[in-house]
C-alpha cells in the first residue's frame, strides 16, 4: 500500500504529539523533498499555534502558516451544535485535498480531545477517515498500570478499525524500561506495530522561556542563551544562607525575595565553588529589585552570572505556578530538540516506515534532506571525533547535539575540570563526551616518540617533537593516526594551516593521490552539488586537477550524489585554446584513462554543464553536459569566487570545506562558522572515518 499522507493524534494531555510528528517528519524529509504539515483544528486561531509554526520553521517547510492549519475549536463547536459537522468535515477535507495535490506528502497532527469535549465522537479518527490517512495513535504511558497501558493499546486498535482507518502504527511514549519490557511479553503474539518511547526526564523538564510566558516574568539579568536553561527543581529560599545552601541542587529555580541579599550573593558566589552545584536561576516575587549596591556589585561580575527574574506574585503563589509548568520544544532549544531526535532514532524502525511510505523516484535532494541523510548514515556507524578546540562555545554546543542526536562519540581535548566547568555554565550536557588533557595524557610520551621517529629524517629535534605535540591540533591529528580516534575537525579558532599541516606531516595522502584537495556541498532548494577546489590547491596542474576530479566524484558517490564531472574553463569542447584550456583538456583526458568508470566532460563552461538548453547547444551529445552534479574549477582563484558568489547570490548552504586525499579524515572549520556548520561538518567527517 502506498501511503501519501500520516494523522498523528492522541487523546491525552503531555502524550508527545509534537515529538512523534518531529520524528515521522525527519524520516519523510530524507526522502521527499516536498511535504507538507497540517493540523486541521487548532485551538485558537488568535493565537499562534505552537506546533504548526515550530514544524514550519524547524523544518523550512515550504508553505505558509495560514495553509498550514484548518479552523479553531471554537468553531468547530460552533459547526457541531448547528448540525453541520458534514459541511465542517468537507472544509477542511478541501483544504486537506489542496495540500495533497500540491506536495509529495501530507503530514497532519490532530487536536487533544481534551480541547473538544463536548463531542461525542473522536474527531481526528473522522477526519482522518475522510482524507484517507493512515493513523498513528499516540498513548501516554507515564504513571498508568502496564495492564492501564495494554488496554488502551487494544481499545484504541479496535476503535480506529471500527471508524475504517488504517492502523499504521501506535506509538507507547514516556515509558519505562521495565514497563516497556512487560508490554513487549505482552504483545508478543499481538499483530501490533508498536513503538516504545522510553521517558527522558529532561524532555518533560521546563525551561526558563517556559517560566517566563507562564509567569509573565520579567527579566532582571539575562542573555539570549538563558532561554534553553532547563529547571529540575524549585526551592524557595527560606532558610538562612548557612543552611539554604546545602539543599541546593543541579539546574534548581530558586525564589528567594530581593531583599534576602545574603542568599543572593551567597548563589553567585556558588558558581564559582567547585563544591557547590549550578542553579539554573532566581525569580524574585512581589516584582521586588535586589538593593542598588548588589545590583552593581552582580553587574560586574563579567564572567559567570545565574539569570534572574521578577514576577508580580507572591512566593506562595509564584512557587505554586512553578510547579504546574509543563516543559515544551521550542525552536530555539537545540539541546531539547537533538536528545529527541536521538531518542525517536534509537526507539523507532526507519527502514520499515521508510518502505511503507510513497517515496518519489527522482534526484531532487534538499539541503533537509541531505542534511537528515548525513545524520542517518553517521548514526549506523558511530565514529569517534576528536574537537581540539573545546574552549569555543560554538564547539561545545555543537558537541552536545552531536552527542544527543547520537550522531558520533566525541572527544573534547582540554583541562577536565576547566572543559566541565564551562558547559555546565552554559546550561549543556556533554556527559557522554570523553575528556582529555593532552598535557597530562599518558599518550603525551608516546606521540611525542613517534612524531620524532616520523620526522627526524627531516630534521626535527626531540625537543621540536615536544613541543609540537603540545599543541592540540598535533595532539589530536596524532590521535586519529594511532587509532586513539577515528577522525578530527578544527579550525573555528584556528587558521586552516594549523589544521593541515600537522594532517599532511603526520597522516599523509592515500596512496593514488599526491595532494589534499577541498570540497563544498552546494545545497539548492532541490539539489546538492559538489564544487572542488575552492580552498586548498591554488594552481593545480593536469594531473593534480585530474586527481581533485577523481577525488570528488569519490565524495560525491558516497554521500548519495550521482557524480557527472563537469572539468571547468572558459571555453567549451574544443571551441578555445590557450595554456589554461589545455590544462583542462589534458587533465579531463587523464581521468578517463585513470577511471573509465567516472563520466566526466571538459573543457566545458558552466552554463552548459548546468543548463540542459545551453549543453543542447553546444555540447548536445555529452551525458554530462546539462546535468552535471560535480564541479572542478581550474584553480583556487576561481572556485574560491565562484562558491561565494553563488552562495550569496542565490542563497545556497555551503557546507565545507570537506577534504579529500588524506588517509584518515581530517576536516576544517572556517573561524566565522556558525553551530550548524560545525555539527554538519562533523556528520561528514563521522561518515568519511566509515568509509575508509
Amino acid at each position: 500500500m502506498n501511503i501519501s499522507s500520516l494523522f498523528i493524534a492522541a487523546k491525552e494531555f503531555n502524550a508527545g504529539s509534537l515529538f512523534v510528528s518531529m520524528g515521522m517528519m525527519e524520516i519523510l524529509k530524507q526522502n521527499l523533498p516536498r511535504v507538507a504539515f497540517f493540523r486541521p483544528i487548532i485551538s485558537n486561531k488568535n493565537i499562534v499555534d505552537n506546533d504548526t509554526m515550530f514544524m514550519l520553521k524547524h523544518y523550512n517547510l515550504d508553505m505558509e502558516y495560514e495553509n498550514a492549519y484548518g479552523v479553531d475549536v471554537e468553531y468547530v463547536e460552533d459547526m457541531v451544535a448547528a448540525n453541520k459537522t458534514e459541511e465542517l468535515i468537507g472544509e477542511l477535507l478541501e483544504q486537506f485535498k489542496k495540500l495533497e495535490k500540491e506536495y509529495d506528502f501530507v503530514l497532519c497532527e490532530g487536536i487533544r480531545l481534551s480541547f473538544l469535549e463536548s463531542l461525542h465522537f473522536d474527531i481526528n479518527l473522522k477526519l482522518a477517515q475522510n482524507f484517507g490517512s493512515s493513523y498513528i495513535n499516540i498513548i501516554n504511558a507515564k504513571d498508568k498500570s502496564v495492564r492501564a497501558v495494554y488496554e488502551n493499546i487494544v481499545i484504541d486498535k479496535k476503535e480506529i478499525q471500527t471508524q475504517g482507518c488504517h492502523h499504521f502504527a501506535t506509538f507507547v511514549n514516556r515509558v519505562t524500561k521495565e514497563k516497556r519490557e512487560a508490554l513487549q511479553a505482552r504483545m508478543s503474539s499481538a499483530d501490533e506495530v508498536i513503538f516504545y518511547l522510553e521517558e527522558r526526564e529532561e524532555l518533560s523538564l521546563s525551561t526558563l522561556q517556559d517560566v517566563m510566558e507562564s509567569l509573565n516574568a520579567t527579566p532582571v539579568l539575562f542573555t539570549e542563551h538563558d532561554h534553553t536553561r532547563v529547571v529540575r527543581a524549585v526551592k524557595v529560599a527560606a532558610l538562612t544562607l548557612d543552611n539554604f545552601l546545602e539543599k541546593i541542587e543541579e539546574d534548581d529555580l530558586i525564589v528567594v525575595p530581593a531583599d534576602r541579599s545574603e542568599i543572593i550573593l551567597g548563589l553567585f558566589a556558588s558558581l564559582y565553588s567547585k563544591s557547590y552545584p549550578n542553579i539554573s536561576a532566581i525569580v524574585f516575587p512581589f516584582d521586588m529589585q535586589a538593593h542598588p549596591n548588589i545590583q552593581k556589585l552582580l553587574s560586574g561580575l563579567d564572567e559567570f552570572s545565574v539569570p534572574i527574574l521578577s514576577v508580580s506574585d507572591d512566593t506562595y503563589e509564584t512557587a505554586k505556578k512553578l510547579m504546574n509548568i509543563h516543559g515544551r520544544i521550542r525552536l530555539n532549544n537545540t539541546r531539547k530538540i537533538a536528545l529527541a531526535m536521538g531518542l525517536f532514532r534509537e526507539s523507532v524502525d526507519a527502514k520499515y516506515i521508510q518502505e511503507r511510505i510513497k517515496s518519489a523516484q527522482n534526484e531532487v535532494m534538499t539541503p533537509l534532506m541531505f542534511k537528515y541523510k548525513l545524520f542517518e548514515r553517521a548514526s549506523a556507524n558511530l565514529k569517534r571525533v576528536v574537537l581540539p578546540e573545546a574552549s569555543d562555545e560554538r564547539v561545545l554546543r555543537a558537541a552536545e547535539i552531536i552527542l544527543h542526536r547520537k550522531v558520533a562519540n566525541i572527544i573534547l581535548l582540554g583541562d577536565e575540570d576547566q572543559v566541565r566547568a564551562n558547559y555546565l555554565r552554559l546550561g549543556l550536557d556533554l556527559s557522554n563526551a570523553t575528556i582529555i588533557n593532552p598535557h597530562k595524557s599518558a599518550l603525551m610520551q608516546t606521540f611525542v616518540s613517534e612524531f620524532y621517529e616520523r620526522r627526524k629524517a627531516k630534521g626535527l629535534s626531540m625537543a621540536a617533537a615536544q613541543d609540537a605535540m603540545m599543541h592540540f591540533n598535533y595532539f589530536a591529528t596524532m590521535m586519529v593516526e594511532l587509532g586513539h580516534a577515528d577522525a578530527m575537525v578544527s579550525g573555528a579558532a584556528h587558521p586552516t594551516a594549523d589544521t593541515i599541516r600537522p594532517a599532511l606531516q603526520i597522516i599523509k595522502t592515500k596512496p593514488d593521490y599526491d595532494v589534499v584537495s577541498s570540497i563544498f556541498f552546494m545545497c539548492f532548494d532541490t539539489k546538492v552539488l559538489v564544487y572542488g577546489d575552492c580552498a586548498i590547491i591554488q594552481d593545480p596542474d593536469a594531473k593534480e586537477l585530474a586527481q581533485i576530479a577523481i577525488a570528488s566524484a569519490q565524495s560525491a558517490k558516497s554521500f548519495g550524489i550521482t557524480p557527472r564531472v563537469a572539468m571547468l574553463s572558459y571555453s567549451t569542447g574544443k571551441s578555445g585554446s590557450g595554456s589554461d584550456v589545455d590544462k583542462v583538456r589534458e587533465a579531463t583526458e587523464l581521468v578517463k584513462q585513470m577511471r573509465s568508470d567516472i563520466l566526466v566532460e571538459g573543457p566545458i563552461q558552466y552554463d552548459a554543464a548546468i543548463d540542459m538548453e545551453v549543453a543542447k547547444r553546444k555540447l548536445p551529445d555529452s551525458v554530462v553536459a546539462g546535468r552535471a552534479t560535480v564541479f572542478v574549477f581550474p584553480d583556487l582563484n576561481t572556485g574560491n569566487n565562484t562558491y561565494k558568489a553563488v552562495q550569496r547570490s542565490s542563497g545556497a548552504i555551503a557546507i565545507g570545506p570537506i577534504l579529500q586525499g588524506l588517509k584518515k579524515p581530517v576536516n576544517d572549520l572556517s573561524r566565522g562558522c556558525l553551530v550548524e556548520d560545525i555539527v554538519n561538518t562533523i556528520a561528514i567527517t563521522a561518515i568519511q572515518a566509515g568509509e575508509e
